[in-house]
């Protein structure tokens, strides 16, 4: 009997090995760490959400929705939109449901970017945006925000810019920084790009998550960019339900033909209970607009802790995460250190330098309190002896 062989091809995406994320958060299982190092909730959605999503189920919303997603959920996301930011988008031609931001993130770049097109992304970003480029076929383009405050530089940006460059990924509020774009960087954005044909995604998956009074400041808001921008978002960062895996996209609808003909050959369509639960709950506003409050007081909570350690806070304006230099604890690198800090200390933490493309290491970890109160103390207690 002839031994049967795998055909051996090349890899579509030679440089990628397992996350960072799913690393840590192996090595935290194993040594029984608190987790703060992977980005998703420990408690569960309001119960209310639970409800709505049984009831669609109930009530025979199990077959196929449209494929640009359920019209009531299209038109209850163009509704948030417009109260929260000012811009009409048409919920039949402007608005898509998606498979998570994820998804909506690599839809946008595969209907947009061709082979040799150039990508500006601005690193420190979340590890999905460079392999989506790559696959696409374009090249990935990385422009530094500024070291220790992670501003953008928009001399470097405007330098970055040629006429090959197809699009910019921007992300406000910031993964990992968590920090939040000014009204003053979005005009500048838009007046950079105002000359140009460069296209925008910007990922505003932690719109909620704004805190000391500031507003987000959407892409939406600056006709300039809207007019040029996939704004994608996500309900499972906003309802505490990321296993859920439903995001949206707004964009001008000559931008939504060309994204929904990649995702109808991509995803197809999203789960028709969820999004009808989802239009349903978006009925009350409460959830989305407590949410700035719910998490800082999470955020005040974890810092307060961690400021009886030497570890030196990073400003968090936005997101569910605390950044935090390290250089008064240890001469380890970020990556050693956040597997000493998991075997040693027993909490899970993300290194900085992950989220680089050079792997830039500015002694700087990144730390998720998007936790149950206990669950945040337990970790402080551990950290105390730091």
């Amino acid at each position: 009997m002839t031994t049967a062989h795998t055909p051996s091809f090349p890899s579509r995406l030679p440089h990628v090995g397992t996350t960072i994320f799913t690393v840590m958060s192996a090595l935290a299982a194993e040594h029984q760490a608190v987790n703060l190092g992977q980005g998703f909730p420990d408690f569960d959605c309001d119960p209310t959400l639970l409800d709505a999503v049984n009831d669609a189920m109930r009530a025979g919303h199990n077959q196929y929705p449209p494929m640009a997603g359920m019209p009531q959920l299209r038109e209850a996301v163009a509704a948030k939109i417009h109260t929260l930011h000012g811009r009409q988008y048409n919920a039949a031609t402007e608005i898509t449901i998606t498979a998570g931001a994820t998804q909506a993130i690599l839809t946008a770049i595969l209907a947009t970017v061709q082979a040799g097109d150039e990508v500006i992304v601005l690193d420190p970003c979340y590890d999905s945006y460079a392999p989506n480029i790559e696959m696409a076929g374009g090249t990935i383009v990385r422009v530094p925000l500024t070291p220790g405050t992670f501003r953008p530089d928009f001399a470097k940006i405007s330098a970055a810019i040629t006429p090959r460059t197809r699009l910019m990924i921007v992300n406000t509020p910031h993964n990992p920084s968590a920090t939040v774009w000014t009204a003053a960087e979005m005009q500048q954005l838009e007046d950079l790009l105002a000359p140009t044909n460069v296209l925008l995604i910007s990922d505003e998956v932690y719109e909620h998550m704004v805190f000391d009074g500031a507003q987000h400041e959407s892409a939406a808001r600056y006709p300039g960019l809207a007019a040029r921008t996939f704004i994608v978002s996500s309900f499972g960062k906003t309802y505490h339900v990321t296993g859920w895996k439903v995001g949206t996209v707004a964009a001008p609808a000559a931008l939504t033909a060309e994204f929904r003909k990649v995702h109808q050959f991509n995803v197809f369509t999203v789960n028709t209970p969820m999004q009808v639960g989802l239009a349903t709950y978006m009925q009350n506003p409460a959830p989305y607009l407590e949410l700035p409050a719910f998490y800082q007081r999470k955020r005040d909570l974890f810092a307060e802790g961690l400021s009886q350690t030497r570890f030196k806070l990073l400003p968090t304006a936005g997101t569910y995460f605390q950044c935090a230099d390290i250089s008064a604890i240890s001469d380890l690198n970020e990556a050693e250190f956040c597997q000493w800090l998991v075997k040693e200390v027993g909490v899970a933490a993300i290194p900085m330098s992950a989220f680089y493309g050079d792997g830039f290491d500015q002694k700087v970890v990144r730390f998720c309190f998007a936790k149950q109160d206990d669950t945040l103390r337990a970790a402080l207690e551990r950290l105390r002896k730091l």
